[in-house]
Parts: structure tokens; sequence; C-alpha cells
């Protein structure tokens, strides 16, 4: 089996990957091994920004190499193919996987006072089928991420022989991010920073992204966060096509960690800060995330409030506000900030679980066009075929 890409103007790179995880993940290096290069300099390059060289990044990322085996070993054959498809080396695809336990744990032991602000922010939402004007329920979010990184950005289409297909918008050679799949399961995420992060030996927080996508709905998913021991903070927004929607933060540890917010209001917010106390540690939004709590207030005035059922054209309207600005809920870069510490609005989704549609602008929404991508056939729910 061969990938397939495509883009159109104002649209990410699109990957087709098919048949076993192996040749999957071979087909996605290969196919995405220029971006993919971009990831990784990027990184590189935002780790020395935070005082971590390469092979300081490596040793942490092979520290988590023994939960990672333990509890999602499959996962390493395909850091494995990607990083042979690509022609990087195994702890290269390894280290940007786990981006986030370098960067938080950073940020944890004390970096964000020496070196600024964290990067990235995020500000997302869910909304039960009564909660929106289509009928339906979504997902939507806009992406902050490192300016620098945005030419690594693809949208990858997995179809598989071993599970569910899935559909992810992400950096180049992670395994998942936001995500949609055939089970009818949209995923959003937010970074959360703690000061257990850093401190705790688990699965690190792409790889426990990528495991959702097995999830067969939204308790599952749910289930899947509380199962595996993580090794970073993160919260993450969830609406299945059954019409469940749900909130989980989720701290370094077991599922001591887990909280799983609902809403009698049929509509779910989050940014950046823990809304539920931490177990067992203390949130560092305050100090690494302070405009998180501003974000918040805005998304949930003008989406989650709301007496009426929202449209498209209002939820791009408010995911473009720039009341804050530049780090605002549409993000834009801060000039002052090294050129590699800028973050901005990688990209502004919109994830519908029952239709199976992707509708995103590759940037800020105030600047880029929406474009809908339609799976309703590719993430069609069908048996399971037998490992290829």
């Amino acid at each position: 089996m061969t990938a397939s890409t495509g883009a159109t103007p104002q649209q990410y790179p699109r990957i087709r990957v098919r048949g076993s995880a192996a040749a999957r993940a071979h087909q996605y290096g290969a196919a995405a091994a220029p971006q993919i290069r971009i990831i990784r300099d990027g990184y590189e390059r935002a780790f020395a920004a935070k005082g971590i060289d390469w092979a300081a990044a490596v040793s942490t990322a092979r520290s988590y190499l023994p939960a990672i085996e333990t509890h999602l070993p499959l996962l390493l054959d395909e850091i494995r193919g990607i990083a042979a498809g690509s022609g990087l080396g195994f702890d290269d695809i390894l280290t940007i996987n786990c981006r986030t336990e370098i960067l938080n744990g950073a940020t944890a032991a004390g970096a964000v006072r020496a070196a600024g602000k964290a990067a990235g922010e995020c500000t997302s939402f869910a909304l039960e089928a009564d909660r929106t004007a289509w009928g339906t329920p979504g997902v939507g979010q806009n992406w902050d991420w490192l300016e620098s990184l945005q030419r690594g950005a693809i949208v990858l289409e997995v179809e598989r022989t071993d599970g569910p297909n899935y559909v992810t918008l992400v950096e180049a050679g992670l395994l998942a991010k936001m995500m949609l799949t055939a089970t009818g399961l949209a995923v959003g995420i937010n970074t959360l920073v703690s000061s257990l992060d850093g401190a705790v030996q688990g699965v690190p927080f792409h790889f426990m992204i990528r495991a959702l996508a097995d999830a067969e709905h939204v308790p599952a998913a749910l289930e899947s966060l509380a199962r595996f021991p993580r090794a970073s903070s993160g919260n993450y927004v969830f609406a299945g096509a059954d019409g469940a929607v749900l909130n989980v933060e989720t701290a370094p540890g077991d599922a001591a960690g887990v909280r799983a917010q609902l809403s009698d209001t049929g509509a779910v917010a989050h940014s950046n800060h823990f809304i539920d106390p931490v177990a067992g540690g203390h949130d560092l939004a305050p100090l690494a995330l302070a405009d998180s709590y501003f974000r918040l207030g805005r998304i949930t005035r003008s989406v989650v409030q709301r007496t009426s059922p929202v449209t498209e054209d209002e939820l791009r309207t408010a995911l473009s506000d720039h009341a804050g600005y530049p780090n605002s809920v549409c993000c834009h870069p801060d000039t002052a900030a090294s050129p590699d510490s800028r973050w901005k609005t990688l990209a502004t989704v919109l994830l519908r679980p029952s239709e199976r549609t992707l509708t995103y602008a590759a940037g800020p929404a105030c600047e880029h066009a929406w474009e809908t991508i339609d799976y309703s056939e590719f993430l069609r729910a069908r048996p399971v075929l037998p490992a290829a």
C-alpha cells in the first residue's frame, strides 16, 4: 500500500495511509518527510529556547520508554515506522512525540521564571445537539502553538486494518492531535501544566491521544484516560455521534488525577488552566499561561452561555475574538518574543462526529477561510478486517 497526498490553497497537506500499523507508519513518514523535518528541527530550536539541548531532550524522551512498552507497546511500532519512512532516527520521532513532557517538565522545574511564558495555548468547547443550529454535536477549538511549526502541520487520514479509521490534524511526525474517528468520536485537546509534570513516569500525552482512536464512544475514551498512568497534564474535550459531550482534565499519575466535567447547559468549554484542584499538586497556569482565565471567560460568554443554538458563522466569530490581543482566543504572534518562542493560532477547527466532517482554517479564523472535508465514507463504521 502507498500513501496519497494532496493539498488545496488555504489547507494543510492531506496525507492518507493504509494497511497494517507498520505499513501505515512507514507511508506516513515517507509522505510527510519534509514536514517531519520541519517539526523535528523546530522542536530542537524550541527546546534550546528553554535551555534544553537536543541530547537532553532525547534522554528525557527515552525515560518514558518503559511506560510506553508496558502499556501501549504497539505504538512504538508506529514510531519506528515513521522514523524509517522519513529517514530520521527512532530517537528523533520519539522525542518530538514527547515534546509535551519535555516542555512541561521544564516549566514545572522553574524554566517559566527563567525563560518566560510556556509556549502554546488553546481554547476549546463541545456542544450537544440542541446547542447547535445544525442539530448535531460538535467540538471546536483554536489550536495555538509555535508559529515556526506551521509549515509542518498536516491532516493525516488513517485507514486501518486493526481498528477504526481516524483523521487527525497534527504536527507531522506526531501520532495524533485533534481527531475524528469512525466510531463517531470527536476529540479536542488543551495544554495544562501542573507541579507534577516531569515528576511522574507514565504514558506521554501524544501517545494518550493516539490511544483514544480505539475508543468506541465517550465513556470508553474516559476509561482509557483513567486506565493508563499519564506522564503529563492535559485536557480533553469530547463529543460523540451518540450525543454524549464531556470535558476531562487529567494530571500526571493514575486514575485519581482524572476529573470528568459535565454541564447542565449542554455545552462545555476549556482553555489552559485546571478547573478542578490538581490531585497531589498545584496548577502552574497563573505563572505560565495566565491569559487562560480570560480566554475561558470570553468563550464561555460567546458560546456556552448562549440562549439560542449557535451557528457555524457565530462560532467562527467567537474563535476570532481579539480581546486581550495578541494572547487572545484568536492568537497572534507577539513580536517582542524571540522567533522560536512566538505562537499563534495554527488552526481553527470544528469537528462534527455525526456527519464525520472536519471544518478548519489553516491559521487564525480572522485571516483564513474555513474549508470543510467530508469524511462520511472514509469514517463510516465498518467491521475491522484481519491485520495484513
